[in-house]
C-alpha cells in the first residue's frame, strides 16, 4: 500500500512541477459557452490548449481564428490560434497526449426531466480508452451530487488504474455568466473538490494559474452541490419576484418601482427582477438534477417545484397579459400581427436555450396569431416539435414596427434603440421594462 501512495505522490509532484512551468498540455472537451472561454483563459495562462468537439464547423472557425461566442473576441482568439497557443479538433485521439483533460459538455434534462448524462458518459469513455498515468480529469458539467463519484470515476477506473494513485480526478463547476461585461472567467472564483487529498491538490494547482481565487472544498459532491444551490437560489427568488409581478397586476402596481425601491435598502435585500419566465442551460434545468437526485434519499425539494411551477406561470402570464392588452384595443389574437423583439433567453447574447421567448411564440402561433421576430443576436432558430419550421430574423423598420399589432419585448438586448420603437409602435407590452428610460409615447407601453 505504500509503494501505491508512493506511485500517487511522484506523479501528483511531476504534474504539479509541469503545471507550474507551463510544461502541460491541455484538453477541453466541449466548445460551447463555457468549454471555449475556459480554453481561451488556459491559453492565455501559457498552457497549450486543444479543444475539442464533434461539431466540426466549430472546429473550423476556431483554427481560422473566428469567434462564435461573442465573450470571446476575434482578435483574441486568432492570435492564440496564430501563436500556437490554441488549435481545435474533432478527434478524441489527441487525448493520450495530454496532460490535463476538462470536461464541458452539456447536462440536459430528458424528457420526462430527469437528467441526460449521456455527453458525460460518452467523453468519459473516450477518455477511459486514451487514460494514461499522470493525468488530471476535471468535470465542469453541471450535474447532481455523486455524479463524478458514482458515474464518471467507475468508468476511469475501469481501465485498471487508480484515481489518487495513477490519475487525478475532480470537479470543478463552471461558473460563467454569457454576456456579463463585468466579471470575465478569470475573476470568478473557482470551486474544487477531488475524489482523494492528492486529486484534490493537483486541481487547485491547475486552476491557480488560471483563475485568481480557488475555493478548495472537502469533496466533489460539496463542489458539485454548491453550483446547483447557486442556481437555485436564483430560480427560487426569481420565481418569488414574478409571483409578486401577477399580483401586483391585479393590484394596480408597478413591480418594476417595487423592486427598485426595494433595492434602496443598502442590506438584507437581493435585487431580482420579473420576466416572461426563466431560460438557459443552468436555472431551468440544474435545479431538476438536484429535485431528482432528492428522491434517492426520500426528500422533496418543495420550494424546487414551486420554483418551476411559478416561473412557468410567468410565462403564461405574459400571453394572457398580450391577450387583454390586444381586447382593450379592440383586436383578438386570432390574426394579429405580433412582433416580438428579442428571442434569446437573456440580453446581449445568442443562446436561445429553454427561453421563454420560443414558448411564447409557439404558443401564439397556436392560437393563430401571425407572429414574427427580431433579433440582432439570433438570425434564425428552429421552433420546437419534430416538425418545427425555422423562423427566421426580420429586419427592423419603421414599416414593420408600425405594421405589427402590438410589439412584445421579451429580450432587453441593449444595442436596440426602444425610442426609435415606441415612436412607430402602435402599442407595446414590455417584458423586461426596457423602455424604463424612454422620453415620449409612454401612453403606448404596458409592462408586465
Amino acid at each position: 500500500m505504500k509503494g501505491l501512495e508512493d506511485r500517487g505522490e511522484q506523479l501528483a509532484r511531476i504534474i504539479k512541477e509541469k503545471i507550474i512551468k507551463r510544461e502541460t498540455s491541455v484538453a477541453v472537451v466541449g466548445l460551447g459557452y463555457v468549454g471555449l472561454p475556459m480554453a481561451v483563459e488556459q491559453a492565455k495562462a501559457g498552457f497549450f490548449v486543444t479543444g475539442i468537439d464533434k461539431d466540426i464547423s466549430k472546429v473550423e472557425k476556431i483554427n481560422n481564428g473566428k469567434s462564435y461566442n461573442p465573450d470571446v473576441p476575434d482578435d483574441v482568439l486568432k492570435n492564440l490560434v496564430e501563436n500556437g497557443c490554441l488549435r481545435a479538433s474533432h478527434s478524441y485521439n489527441l487525448l493520450h497526449a495530454v496532460d490535463i483533460i476538462i470536461i464541458c459538455v452539456p447536462t440536459p434534462l430528458k424528457m420526462m426531466k430527469q437528467p441526460d448524462l449521456s455527453y458525460v458518459l460518452t467523453v468519459t469513455r473516450e477518455i477511459a480508452g486514451h487514460l494514461k498515468p499522470g493525468q488530471l480529469i476535471c468535470l465542469e458539467s453541471t450535474t447532481f451530487p455523486g455524479t463524478t463519484q458514482e458515474v464518471v470515476l467507475p468508468i476511469l477506473e475501469s481501465t485498471g488504474l487508480k484515481a489518487g494513485i495513477d490519475f487525478f480526478l475532480a470537479f470543478s463547476p463552471e461558473r460563467v455568466d454569457p454576456g456579463n461585461k463585468n466579471f470575465k472567467p478569470e475573476d470568478i472564483s473557482k470551486v474544487v473538490g477531488g475524489v482523494t487529498a492528492l486529486c484534490h491538490e493537483v486541481a487547485c494547482v491547475f486552476y491557480n494559474q488560471i483563475i485568481k481565487h480557488v475555493v478548495p472544498v472537502t469533496s466533489t459532491e460539496v463542489a458539485e452541490m454548491t453550483k446547483i444551490f447557486e442556481n437555485t437560489y436564483r430560480a427560487v427568488n426569481i420565481a418569488l419576484v414574478n409571483e409578486f409581478m401577477i399580483l401586483c397586476d391585479r393590484m394596480g402596481l408597478d413591480m418594476w418601482e417595487v423592486v427598485d425601491a426595494a433595492a434602496t435598502k443598502p442590506f438584507g435585500i437581493q435585487s431580482f427582477y420579473p420576466g416572461p419566465g426563466v431560460g438557459g442551460h443552468c436555472i431551468p434545468v440544474d435545479p431538476l438534477y438536484l429535485a431528482w437526485k432528492a428522491l434517492d434519499y426520500d426528500f422533496r425539494l418543495r420550494f424546487i417545484d414551486l420554483a418551476e411551477e411559478v416561473n412557468n406561470q410567468a410565462t403564461d402570464y405574459v400571453i394572457n397579459k398580450l391577450v387583454r392588452l390586444l381586447n382593450q384595443h379592440k383586436k383578438c389574437l386570432n390574426d394579429s400581427r405580433i412582433l416580438v423583439l428579442g428571442v434569446a433567453y437573456k440580453k446581449d447574447i445568442d443562446d436561445i436555450r429553454e427561453s421563454p421567448a420560443i414558448k411564447i411564440i409557439s404558443s401564439l402561433q397556436k392560437n393563430h396569431a401571425d407572429v414574427v421576430y427580431h433579433d440582432p443576436y439570433v438570425p434564425k432558430f428552429k421552433m420546437p416539435g419534430k416538425n418545427g419550421i425555422y423562423l427566421e430574423n426580420m429586419d427592423l423598420s419603421v414599416e414593420e414596427i408600425n405594421r405589427a399589432d402590438c410589439v412584445l419585448i421579451l429580450t432587453d438586448h441593449t444595442c436596440l434603440d426602444y425610442q426609435w420603437v415606441v415612436d412607430n409602435a402602435r402599442i407595446i407590452l414590455d417584458a423586461r421594462n426596457a423602455t424604463k428610460l424612454v422620453q415620449r409615447g409612454k401612453e403606448k407601453i404596458t409592462k408586465i
